[in-house]
């Protein structure tokens, strides 16, 4: 499959994306964490625009939006994995739009297994701070990290619809292959052409 020539930047310089993002991510996140539970007493509601949003502060066991509520220290397992693999993985990378999406995802899944690790009621089974609510949109609660998560699987699946590779390269379109094929074609044909008047003045023709 033929590509467009690849935007592609250094791996110093999509690492340095990559570690942004996630430390972006992962600061906020923690940070209203932070706020929340200094704050806030577990199950208060606090309306911000009033049942658009609103803060309600929870404590979950389980996977992203209070998904799975018994299974936290497997979630915890596979979080560290997760983190594993998008550092091993990350020097491939050369876009920074999927620089962005990995270290968002590096990020979101960081800060949720900070919670996992480090808050009650134990080690790895730790249950995760979450205190956004959207009635209206989402009929869960959720926090920054999630948020993160998300936006990442969003871009995701954007830049893979647009056929953007890990380099920055891009797949041609069929139509847009079709006519590059035909300018290869017909540009020796032209070039033939052009030379055309100059043989026949060298011929005497």
């Amino acid at each position: 499959m033929e590509a467009e020539p690849a935007a592609k930047v250094g791996s110093a310089t999509a690492l340095l994306v990559v570690a942004g993002a996630a430390l972006a991510a992962y600061g906020l996140d923690q940070l209203s964490k932070f706020l929340v539970v200094s704050n806030l007493t577990e199950g208060e509601i606090v309306p911000v625009l009033g049942s658009l949003l609103q803060w309600q502060f929870v404590r979950n066991p389980g996977a992203a939006f209070s998904l799975a509520s018994g299974m936290t220290w497997i979630f915890t397992i596979l979080a560290a994995g997760v983190i594993t693999f998008i550092v091993w993985f990350a020097r491939r990378i050369r876009s920074i739009a999927w620089a962005v999406v990995f270290g968002l995802l590096l990020g979101g899944v960081l800060g949720n297994l900070t919670d996992r690790l480090f808050r009650e009621p134990s080690f790895g089974l730790g249950h995760v701070v979450d205190f956004i609510s959207t009635p209206w949109l989402i009929p869960a609660i959720y926090n920054v990290a999630d948020i993160a998560i998300v936006s990442s699987m969003v871009l995701f699946m954007i830049l893979t619809i647009r056929g953007i590779g890990l380099d920055g390269s891009r797949e041609l379109r069929p139509a847009k292959r079709d006519a590059a094929e035909s300018m290869q074609r017909e540009t020796p044909a032209a070039a033939a052409d052009g030379d055309a008047p100059l043989r026949e003045a060298a011929t005497g023709a």
